[in-house]
């Protein structure tokens, strides 16, 4: 699908990012002689680099040129020294510049009933339904209460990505909050590959770049990463301190992108003693502590 964006193409502002920030050092060239505008590579040396001519190389950038053959995609992959997920990225891109087909619409939101069901019985860990933009599509009472803060909200407006930027508790809560958002921001980044123009994804990336300069700056640098499906995270949780836990995501099939992700911890240790604490006092509705009434 290719980006209906005034300004170029997806693939072309893709291109124009990686070759900003890539310094003619890096690829072993010498700054040479004049003053150049920004660090990163000219258009005649990424061009020259790659093979091509500086006048296709210019078409391509600015959006005029929408069929790159594959072996000029991995020409320019390889002279911009790409990440494999960069690459990737790239491939997307250029598989879906020519494509201009009916404007998308946002993936529908509902989880499935039995997804639900798995999510309560994963209690004490925590559980949640993610879409491929990162909202909270669903989570169990364990998810809200080690998140903390993130109840605040109506459940129609919980997002990762706005968490991180936009909420007070969520530089305290995660360890590696910079870290967090810098990897959250290049996962948004990696769906406009495949949809640059759905409207759900624009819509949270409008927002976050006019609430937060911070987003607005990750989001030019045009940094690409897949998700990982497993990992650690450590929390500073307010009330339960800090808690490492492991975390696995996996794909619901059958669904527009949903990921199921769940936050484990080994029985016996005080990780596991904290979540298990937080599932006690957890309230259903909105994550808070409830107290539990006595006989």
């Amino acid at each position: 699908m290719a980006s209906h964006q005034h300004g170029g193409s997806e693939l072309g502002r893709f291109l124009r990012a990686r070759r900003d920030q890539t310094t003619p050092g890096d690829v072993g060239l010498t700054a040479g002689a004049g003053t150049r505008r920004t660090p990163g590579l000219r258009r005649e040396e990424l061009a020259t680099l790659a093979g091509v001519s500086i006048d296709y190389y210019t078409r391509l950038e600015r959006g005029k040129e929408t069929r790159p053959s594959p072996a000029v995609v991995d020409a320019l992959a390889r002279a911009l020294i790409l990440t494999e997920d960069e690459h990737q990225h790239l491939r997307s891109l250029a598989a879906g510049a020519a494509d201009f087909g009916p404007m998308p619409t946002a993936p529908e939101r509902a989880v499935q009933p039995q997804t639900r069901l798995l999510l309560d019985a994963l209690r004490p860990y925590p559980a949640y339904v993610i879409s491929r933009t990162l909202d909270l599509l669903a989570v169990n009472p364990s998810t809200l209460a080690l998140v903390a803060g993130i109840s605040d909200w109506p459940a129609e407006q919980r997002n990762i990505a706005r968490y991180l930027f936009l909420h007070p508790a969520a530089r305290k809560v995660f360890a590696d909050w910079d870290d967090q958002a810098i990897s959250g921001v290049a996962r948004l980044r990696a769906v406009t590959a495949t949809e640059p123009d759905a409207p759900d994804l624009a819509a949270l990336v409008g927002e976050l770049k006019a609430k937060s300069s911070y987003f607005a700056e990750l989001w030019e640098r045009y940094e690409v990463k897949g998700r990982r499906q497993d990992g650690q995270k450590i929390f500073h949780h307010p009330d339960a301190g800090t808690i490492t836990l492991s975390y696995q995501s996996l794909l619901i099939e059958g669904s527009a992108g949903q990921r199921l992700g769940v936050f484990t911890a080994e029985p016996g240790t005080a990780d596991h003693a904290a979540i298990v604490q937080l599932n006690t006092v957890a309230d259903p509705r909105a994550g808070g502590p409830v107290v539990k009434p006595t006989n």
